[in-house]
């Protein structure tokens, strides 16, 4: 004789599937922010985030995409704080000959 017994609640036993990438959108964000204002501190999160939401879509989790934008804005925010640096340096690109 076999009796139907009722699924077991959320959680006991196994894992619920991950439905969404919170770190991608967090990579954006701060990938799109990171230009306008403190891109030497929004741009390497931005490369952090992107590069776990990166991990996280590549093992299944959605917004793959979002996360290499987000990526990819937090290395220009980083090459734009360096040409920012070099530009209003006292020495800029060029050399001064005496």
């Amino acid at each position: 004789m076999t009796y139907n017994a009722p699924p077991p609640p959320p959680g006991y036993g196994y894992q619920q599937q991950q439905t969404s990438n919170g770190m991608a959108v967090a990579a954006l964000v701060c990938g799109i922010v990171g230009i306008l204002i403190a891109n030497i501190i929004l741009g390497p999160l931005a490369i952090i985030f992107g590069g776990i939401a990166l991990s996280r879509a590549n093992k299944g989790a959605p917004r793959k995409t979002m996360a290499i934008w987000g990526l990819a804005l937090g290395i220009l925010d980083v090459a734009l704080f360096v040409i920012l640096i070099i530009a209003y340096s006292g020495n800029g690109f060029y050399f001064h000959t005496n």
